[in-house]
């Protein structure tokens, strides 16, 4: 088996388990407000398209469609943060910053496989316009690796912060008895995992 074949395999596993979570633990939870539902089912459909992406038959889905839907999940977090807690609407946007970076690199992921710009064809063209072609794709190139720098860098630290910030109550919580306390640090694994493998699968696919 290949090294790439051994890392689509992991991410594949990886997605389909958060799926998983993401479906029973939200949208199957009876304790679960409206908003809450939509939020995981939203979590659950980014984790089946990113466990199929890795993979060529990924590429059937609807480039455009699928843009447009994560682009407006990216949306949603932010929109809907602010009121749903009792706290100030700057801490509860920022609470809902690390969602919608996920869906936006979803989302940015799509898009920059749908565009045709990254192999333009120059036969048949005078050499000037060739060069102000070339040139245009380059400086599209650049703009891209820029996006794609600041999607990684930002959900690379909201990665690291999940993964880290419940590290001391872990021991602690195997020893409550009461679900609900052993219920935040296991939440905040899953989304750091699914943050890292977005990181992991915008570079792959960048």
């Amino acid at each position: 088996m290949l090294a790439a074949d051994v890392v689509n395999c992991t991410l594949t596993a990886l997605f389909t388990a958060a799926a998983v979570q993401a479906l029973r633990h939200g949208v199957l939870s009876r304790g679960s407000g409206r908003r809450d539902r939509v939020d995981q089912l939203l979590h659950t459909a980014m984790a089946l398209a990113m466990a199929v992406m890795p993979w060529s038959w990924g590429r059937l889905l609807p480039q455009a469609p699928t843009t447009v839907f994560f682009a407006a999940a990216a949306l949603w977090f932010p929109l809907t943060a602010v009121g749903r807690r009792p706290e100030p609407w700057p801490t509860a946007i920022r609470r809902s910053l690390p969602y919608a970076a996920g869906m936006a690199a979803m989302a940015w992921m799509t898009y920059s496989t749908a565009d045709p710009s990254h192999e333009p064809p120059t036969e048949g063209l005078p050499a000037m316009h060739q060069a102000v072609h070339v040139g245009h794709v380059a400086e599209h190139s650049q703009i891209a690796d820029a996006v794609t720098g600041v999607l990684a860098l930002c959900l690379l630290g909201c990665a690291l912060r999940s993964l880290t910030r419940e590290m001391p109550a872990l021991g602690r919580a195997r020893r409550m008895q009461d679900g609900s306390s052993t219920g935040k640090p296991y939440r905040h694994f899953w989304d750091g995992s699914m943050s890292l493998g977005t990181v992991v699968m915008l570079l792959m696919r960048h």
